[in-house]
């Protein structure tokens, strides 16, 4: 299994999807709990809904393993990313529902991290890196889109029921406050969808590492409450009507950051 897929595109635009893997090699997956084994907190379907974006020409980089075997959105070392507020390690022990991800003294141990992080977690950040340069030394700036997808509901996580769109940019601090408010104007301007920027997600690892506007890469997190693209009440399938009407949406807001330099 690769650890990853890659799309090239002809845009200054980077599409990271680093949740949506559901690989999870045997020598792992035995060790799981039945919470575990059902890797809920994967970015259900974020591939399929931004597969319209080949087409428009953007560049797609898509983790194929779980975020329970390493979290691409993570520090390596697990330093939290908010300040007073402590994330989930590179290699989560817990799902969101704070239920065990291992069974009994089958955890992971910060050997087998370290190897994850080799084999798992570099090679990603790696295209990552080199594909945001070659946009750069192409185009003069490059655009990163992280995507991303969670549960309406998450009561660990934040308190009630999530707007649809999250946008996140490290406080501004990963890209311009004015291309940020463009995107945060066209949802709330359909009306379809509420949405926050720098609310709960302000953005993560990924974010935060490569949003460097003042060397041309900005970086957007969009975080989608599922309830966007999926039937939530009925597990993790695929909405089409709801997803189109998403991608719609989402398509416009691309094209709004494509934008970005104007």
């Amino acid at each position: 299994m690769n650890v990853y897929d890659f799309h090239p595109g002809t845009l200054p635009l980077l599409i990271s999807i680093p949740h949506a893997g559901t690989f999870v090699p045997e020598t792992i997956a035995e060790r799981f709990t039945l919470a575990g084994s059902h890797l809920a907190d994967t970015d259900w379907h974020v591939e399929k809904l931004y597969g319209f974006a080949r087409e428009m020409g953007a560049s797609i980089l898509k983790a194929n393993y779980s975020r329970y075997v390493v979290d691409l959105n993570r520090a390596p070392d697990s330093a939290s990313l908010y300040v007073g507020n402590p994330t989930s390690p590179v290699c989560p022990l817990l799902t969101f529902n704070d239920e065990p991800i291992y069974s009994p003294g089958r955890e992971v141990g910060a050997a087998e991290i370290d190897m994850r992080i080799e084999q798992f977690w570099q090679p990603y950040h790696q295209r990552l890196v080199a594909e945001l340069k070659a946009i750069r030394q192409r185009f003069g700036y490059a655009l990163l889109w992280d995507a991303h997808s969670i549960a309406s509901e998450v009561p660990s996580l934040f308190i009630g029921v999530l707007p649809e769109f999250n946008f996140g940019t490290r406080d501004d601090a990963s890209c311009p406050r004015a291309v940020a408010d463009r995107l945060l104007d066209l949802v709330t301007r359909d009306g379809k969808f509420g949405a926050v920027l720098n609310g709960r997600f302000k953005g993560g690892y990924i974010t935060m590492k490569y949003g460097q506007p003042q060397e041309g890469v900005f970086a957007v997190q969009m975080e989608l409450s599922r309830r966007v693209y999926m039937d939530e009440a009925a597990g993790t399938g695929w909405n089409p009507e709801r997803a189109r009407s998403a991608q719609a949406l989402i398509s416009q807001l691309l094209a709004s950051y494509l934008k970005a330099r104007d």
